[in-house]
């Protein structure tokens, strides 16, 4: 770890917060990739429906009760973890190369090419996101040009969602790597390259983008919860993940219903939500904290 690793690897140390974040979300995503292995442990199965076993209290068979068809919650809680983590990942993970390589291209360019792209970043900005992640994942498919394995796949629904936040959610990381590069672009070590001949693609890549990926790192964790919350809010609607897969959002829908009569139902998804989400606001604060050399703690 070089000195610079070192800085910022002490600077997070200070945020208790976000060590604790940081070991939440490790213990979290190892709990959910293990989920297979915990099913054969317990020896249960999170697809059995057991209708004569319907909404009972946790046990010591079903540790966290079971829900409207009598399958095991633990279970559902893991796997439905996989995929919440997975869409918040991968989403976020889109978005930053979108939005990384929009603010590269403006940033470096600039003039005339740069306003078109950040007057287009603007527009998208400015779309209500709610209400246009609804009315994108309600579409049908099946009516759309494209080939029927991929419109009735079961994972379908899964995909969709990612891809709808990532083309929405890339503006912020966009605005962040376009003011940095206006900054590194003007230094000695580019003008050196640009004057040695190096081709545009190869400064931006080679010398820029390592220099602005600091605030793409932060910005990504930070979105990585508001992803999943988006996630969850369409499960609820359901416009988001489809039964059979499970997530915490579409769980939070199959137990409004049966909130009063089984609240756990409710409970620990919801709960799963909220602690993930907080876990990672305070992860990217940590690191925003350690990154920004303009960060001062008490």
């Amino acid at each position: 770890m070089g000195g610079r690793g070192r800085l910022y690897w002490y600077r997070f140390r200070q945020h208790g917060l976000a060590l604790v974040s940081a070991g939440l979300i490790i213990l979290i995503a190892a709990a959910a990739l293990a989920a297979p292995l915990i099913e054969a442990a317990l020896g249960l199965d999170a697809t059995r429906v057991d209708l004569f076993n319907r909404l009972a209290p946790p046990s010591a068979e079903h540790w966290l009760g079971t829900d409207e068809a009598g399958r095991d919650v633990l279970l559902r809680l893991l796997f439905g973890g996989r995929v919440s983590l997975l869409v918040g990942l991968v989403a976020a993970v889109v978005a930053a190369v979108i939005g990384t390589t929009v603010g590269l291209l403006a940033g470096y360019y600039g003039g005339r090419f740069d306003t078109l792209l950040m007057r287009f970043t603007d527009g998208v900005i400015a779309l209500p996101v709610l209400p246009l992640l609804i009315v994108l994942a309600a579409l049908d498919l099946s009516k759309l040009p494209l080939p029927a394995a991929v419109a009735q796949n079961e994972n379908v629904s899964l995909y969709r969602i990612i891809f709808i936040i990532g083309l929405v959610g890339w503006t912020t990381v966009a605005r962040l790597v376009r003011a940095a590069t206006l900054s590194v672009r003007t230094r000695e070590f580019v003008l050196a390259a640009q004057g040695l001949g190096q081709s545009n693609g190869r400064i931006m890549v080679r010398h820029i983008l390592p220099n602005v990926l600091s605030p793409v790192v932060v910005a990504t964790t930070l979105s990585i919860g508001a992803i999943m919350l988006l996630e969850a809010v369409l499960s609820f609607l359901g416009l988001g993940i489809q039964p059979p897969i499970p997530s915490w959002g579409n769980m939070l829908t199959n137990a409004q219903e049966l909130i009063s009569t089984a609240p756990w139902l409710a409970v620990f998804p919801g709960l799963m939500i909220f602690v993930t989400v907080m876990a990672f606001n305070f992860l990217g604060d940590g690191l925003q904290d350690a990154i920004d050399p303009r960060s001062v703690r008490r």
